[in-house]
């Protein structure tokens, strides 16, 4: 708990950052700017993961159904938790929000946060891993278990590593240069999208361990959520009201699809203070009713002894 509030000081540092760095322009891509109809990214970088992974899962499911009845194994929540996730990732890296995002900072800020946000969490409640390993050969599928449940079971314990590093990625990359780069450099544009996708899975699986065990430290996952909360709202609020353009590499690129570039930078602070803080504010929430329920449960076990002590 002390080392997470410790941890959370250093975030303001960072989100004040991202109006102090400067950017320069950089060249505008080649070819029209893309429609929604013509707004595809079919990059293997972003294919052969998506498409591995919902082979895998899918085997996985029809596996499972078939040993131990439709529902068993996995439940149709997950697997339509799974089935969320995947379009949540599909809209941000392959149809029509990376495309897009070349050309509007608001585009280019939703896929951030559906990496960050929202397809971590849905990914993580289908429990994609240990339904992908039933599809594995068992010998295969046990080794990987050994050798990962170790070092991911201390992942897990580590919320306040993975609430800095959340904040980290989710601010530094809205360094204006570091965008200005990433948008100039494909293989640093897709590990950009990497580093969304892996932040985020450490940062939700951490507050998921508190959610199944809320003895294991419910407070401090509470303050690990509401402190992301804070910081994206305050980095949305300085996007949402600033007078003045602070990507200048969006400056001609947004008004080729049409839009005014200050808007653009407004709305893209509305998509990281609002919609993009719903996730931790629904998972807190859930958090606190976990917490209360456990409380309510512990008081009648209470009263008795305190009677006895009386007597």
């Amino acid at each position: 708990m002390t080392a997470l509030r410790r941890a959370t000081r250093v975030l303001p540092l960072l989100a004040a950052a991202c109006l102090a760095t400067p950017a320069a322009h950089a060249v505008l891509p080649e070819g029209d700017p893309p429609t929604l109809a013509t707004a595809w990214t079919l990059s293997p970088w972003a294919l052969a993961p998506l498409l591995l992974l919902t082979a895998l899962y899918a085997a996985g499911v029809q596996r499972l159904w078939r040993r131990a009845g439709r529902g068993r194994g996995v439940s149709g929540i997950e697997v339509g938790a799974f089935a969320a996730a995947l379009a949540a990732l599909v809209l941000a890296m392959v149809w029509p929000l990376d495309a897009l995002g070349e050309y509007a900072l608001s585009a280019h800020m939703a896929q951030h946060m559906l990496l960050l946000a929202l397809a971590p969490p849905l990914l993580l409640a289908a429990r994609p891993f240990a339904v992908a390993a039933t599809a594995l050969p068992q010998p295969l599928a046990q080794a990987l278990h050994r050798g990962l449940h170790r070092p991911m079971a201390a992942l897990t314990r580590a919320l306040a590593p993975a609430t800095v590093a959340h904040a980290a990625v989710m601010l530094l990359w809205q360094l204006p240069g570091a965008t200005t780069a990433a948008l100039a450099s494909e293989p640093l544009h897709w590990a950009m999208h990497a580093s969304f996708l892996l932040a985020g899975l450490w940062f939700w699986a951490a507050v998921r361990q508190r959610l199944r065990a809320p003895d294991a430290g419910a407070t401090g996952g509470l303050v690990a959520l509401v402190s992301v909360m804070m910081l994206m709202g305050f980095l949305g609020a300085l996007l949402t009201f600033a007078p003045r353009l602070l990507y200048p590499v969006y400056s001609n690129r947004a008004l080729l699809v049409g839009m005014d570039p200050l808007v653009d930078q407004q709305l893209a602070g509305l998509v990281m203070w609002v919609p993009a803080a719903l996730p931790y504010l629904v998972v807190g929430m859930w958090l606190v009713v976990a917490l209360l329920r456990r409380g309510a449960r512990r008081a009648p076990a209470a009263r008795p002894a305190a009677r006895g002590g009386d007597a």
